[in-house]
């Protein structure tokens, strides 16, 4: 079933690769999106596939890359869009 999850991420999230290696992830998890950096310190990820993939990423979200401190991840199901075609890092 497709589906599409807008995410949040709080902690040591900037300056540690995870915009990039989100998007790793979520490229190898054939998920489509973005994700960017916020100006309270947080990141912000918006992922559309199948639901079990996505599951999966939020999974690693929790962890995020070897430098991450994750504090909290704010997690809001929203109606699948089929509304992009890749995944990228936005910067804006």
């Amino acid at each position: 079933m497709k589906a599409r999850a807008h995410i949040k991420v709080t902690g040591r999230v900037q300056g540690v690769y995870y915009r990039s290696t989100a998007k790793e992830v979520a490229v190898e998890k054939r998920l489509t999106g973005w994700v960017r950096n916020l100006p309270d310190g947080s990141v912000e990820i918006v992922v559309e596939g199948e639901k079990e993939k996505i599951e999966e990423f939020i999974k690693w979200c929790w962890k995020g890359p070897p430098l991450a401190i994750v504090k909290n991840l704010e997690v809001k199901w929203e109606e699948y869009k089929n509304e992009f075609n890749n995944f990228e890092v936005r910067y804006k």
